[in-house]
């Protein structure tokens, strides 16, 4: 119940403490909103001098430990920078063994590989179907690339000036064909004298020209010949003009080669 005082004749009421008798300290029961908050020091966020104190007191007993770790950090960032990034591959053509001209391809004699695609060269192929049954005009080394300039075709022509032919001729004498390979320089040269007792009179038609092909490379006749008499058979990359004079010259006399040098 209110305790009445009376003071100067005054009556006043004074409601009775909900604080437990024989207790002191603040009132629990009032509102959280009016409760003492206690008082921290320092900007919010800041580091306090006793954090500081425990870290300098941690790297002082494990000076070593922070040093390695530190030098570890170095060395990784040192590396990572060091490492160059995975290339970028693409997949292309090679032979799987050793080929000799003139051997005819099949399934097993070229593998795909990766590289990257600053080696591969132009006209490569990436599909080894595309290669199958195909003859190459050169040997080919174990894990060479292989493009259209190694096979029989007009990929021999590769890199010849415009207007460049490849000219098939019938050396008069089979035999001599065994004694040049391609890219070899020759002389092709027409023997026209016929009557006895008469010295033959011989022509240059063509000179310094390159050889693509012969018929000692395996006696195939490839994609340019469409008959299978290949005995005594050369190709070789001709500019126009000299296509002309080469062309049907095998009707007219008979002819042979002369191995040259490269022009100087």
């Amino acid at each position: 119940m209110p305790a009445t005082l009376r003071s100067n004749g005054l009556p006043t009421t004074r409601a009775r403490s909900a604080r437990a008798p024989g207790r002191s300290g603040p009132d629990r029961t009032a509102a959280p909103h009016l409760r003492r908050q206690p008082f921290r020091s320092g900007r919010p966020g800041r580091t306090g001098p006793s954090a500081v104190r425990r870290l300098s007191g941690w790297l002082n007993r494990n000076r070593r430990l922070a040093v390695a770790l530190l030098l570890c950090a170095a060395a990784g960032i040192s590396v990572q920078q060091l490492t160059p990034a995975p290339a970028h591959t693409v997949t292309a053509v090679a032979s799987a063994r050793d080929l000799p001209a003139g051997a005819s391809l099949t399934g097993a004699d070229v593998v795909e590989l990766n590289v990257p695609p600053g080696l591969v060269p132009a006209g490569a192929f990436t599909d080894p179907a595309a290669v199958q049954g195909k003859q190459l005009a050169a040997p080919l080394r174990k894990g060479q690339l292989l493009s259209d300039a190694q096979l029989l075709g007009p990929g021999l022509l590769a890199g010849t000036a415009p207007g460049s032919a490849a000219v098939p001729l019938r050396m008069a004498d089979p035999s001599s064909i065994q004694l040049v390979a391609p890219g070899q320089l020759v002389n092709i040269v027409m023997t026209n004298g016929t009557d006895y007792g008469q010295a033959a009179a011989s022509e240059v038609l063509a000179a310094s020209v390159p050889v693509l092909w012969t018929s000692g490379q395996g006696g195939k006749t490839g994609e340019w010949l469409g008959t299978g008499e290949t005995e005594g058979l050369m190709v070789v990359a001709a500019d126009p003009d000299q296509a002309r004079k080469l062309a049907g010259a095998s009707t007219q006399g008979k002819l042979f080669f002369v191995l040259v040098g490269a022009p100087g």
